[in-house]
C-alpha cells in the first residue's frame, strides 16, 4: 500500500530533505509550503507539483509527465521532465531539461539554463521516465501571459555554475549519492539553445539507431566541443521515408533502410569551419558507422532547418 506521506514534503522550514535512488520509483510527488529548504529527489517520478515554496533549492530527477510550480518565489531548481509549467511564480532560476516547450504563466523574473548533472543511476532513471537525453528544449520558453514592453523571462549567464545555485546536499543520508556537477560529465549534453550563435556556419550530423547510437553521439559532441565548436541543439526522433527525402534529399535512399531500426539522433554544431571539422572527425573516428553529415557550408543551414522543422512538427512543438 502506497502511503502518500512517503511522497510528500509539506510545511518544512530550514531543512535538507530528499529521496534516494529507488525510493520514489515512478510515483507522483507533492512538495508544498516549504521555506529555506534543500529538496532533492534523486529518482524518477510520474508527476510533481510544487506549491507555495519560498527560497528553496530543489533538484528533481526525471519526471515522466509534468512538473508544475505554483505560487513559488526565489527558488533555484534543477529539473528534468516531459512538460514544464509555472503559474504565479516569481524569481525562479531553473537548470532545465524539458522534452516539450516549457510554459510560464503569470510569472516574472524567470531565468533558465541547460540542465547539467550526473550521478550513476541517472541514465537509467531517464529511460524509466521515457525521456531522451537528446530532447531538451530548455531555452524555447512560451510565455502564456506576456506583458507588453516587459520580459518575464531570460537565460542564465552562460558561465553559471550549477553548484552555486543548488549546492550538493549536506545531509548524511543524501551524501551517499555520487553526484558530479561538472559540465563535461553531465548526463544531458549541454546545448546553446536559443543563445546567439557565434558563427553563421552550422553543421548537421545524424546518427541512426543501433547499439552505440548514444555513445557515438556523445563521442562526436566531445570531439567537436574539444575543437572549439559549439553544440546548439540535439534531437532524438523517429523518421519515415518521406521525412528522409525532405531532410537528406539526394542521399535519402542510402539512409531510408536504417530508419526502421528506431529513432535517429541529430546534432547541430556551430562555428567557423564546423562542416569541415565535423566531416573530418566522422571520417577519423566513426569510419565504420553510417552517419549523415552536411556536405557543404552552403547546404548546411538548410539541412539544419529541414531537420528541425520536421522534428518540431513531430514533437508537436
Amino acid at each position: 500500500q502506497v502511503d502518500p506521506k512517503d511522497y510528500t514534503f509539506s510545511g518544512l522550514k530550514n531543512e535538507t530533505v530528499g529521496r534516494l535512488p529507488g525510493k520514489v520509483a515512478g510515483q507522483q510527488f507533492v512538495i508544498q509550503d516549504c521555506e529555506n529548504c534543500g529538496i532533492y529527489i534523486f529518482d524518477h517520478s510520474a508527476t510533481i507539483t510544487i506549491d507555495d515554496c519560498v527560497n528553496c533549492q530543489i533538484f528533481l530527477g526525471p519526471i515522466k509527465g509534468s512538473v508544475f510550480f505554483r505560487d513559488c518565489k526565489d527558488c533555484k531548481c534543477i529539473v528534468a521532465c516531459q512538460q514544464f509549467r509555472t503559474r504565479d511564480c516569481r524569481k525562479l532560476e531553473v537548470f532545465l531539461c524539458c522534452a516539450t516547450q516549457p510554459i510560464i504563466e503569470s510569472s516574472t523574473g524567470m531565468k533558465f539554463g541547460c540542465f547539467q548533472y550526473y550521478y550513476p543511476e541517472l541514465a537509467l532513471q531517464f529511460k524509466d521516465a521515457g525521456l531522451s537525453i537528446f530532447n531538451n528544449t530548455w531555452s524555447n520558453i512560451h510565455d502564456f501571459t506576456p506583458v507588453s514592453g516587459e520580459n518575464n523571462w531570460g537565460l542564465l549567464p552562460e558561465t553559471s555554475v550549477v553548484q552555486d545555485y543548488v549546492p550538493l546536499p549536506s545531509s548524511e543520508e543524501l551524501k551517499a549519492v555520487r553526484i558530479s556537477t561538472d559540465a563535461t560529465k553531465s548526463i544531458i549534453p549541454i546545448t546553446r539553445g536559443r543563445r546567439q550563435k557565434s558563427s553563421d556556419e552550422s553543421c548537421l550530423a545524424v546518427f541512426f539507431a543501433g547499439d552505440y547510437t548514444t555513445a557515438n553521439a556523445r563521442k562526436l559532441i566531445d570531439e567537436m566541443t574539444g575543437k572549439g565548436f559549439q553544440l546548439v541543439q540535439t534531437k532524438e526522433v523517429l523518421m519515415k521515408a518521406e521525412d528522409a527525402h525532405r531532410v537528406f534529399q539526394q542521399h535519402a535512399s542510402e539512409f531510408i533502410p536504417l530508419l526502421e531500426k528506431g529513432p535517429v539522433v541529430a546534432l547541430e554544431f556551430n562555428g567557423d569551419g564546423a562542416v569541415e571539422g565535423c566531416q573530418s572527425t566522422i571520417n577519423e573516428v566513426f569510419s565504420g558507422t553510417k552517419v549523415f553529415v552536411s556536405e557543404s557550408k552552403a547546404s548546411a543551414s538548410q539541412d539544419v532547418d529541414n531537420f528541425y522543422n520536421f522534428a518540431d512538427m513531430q514533437m508537436g512543438m
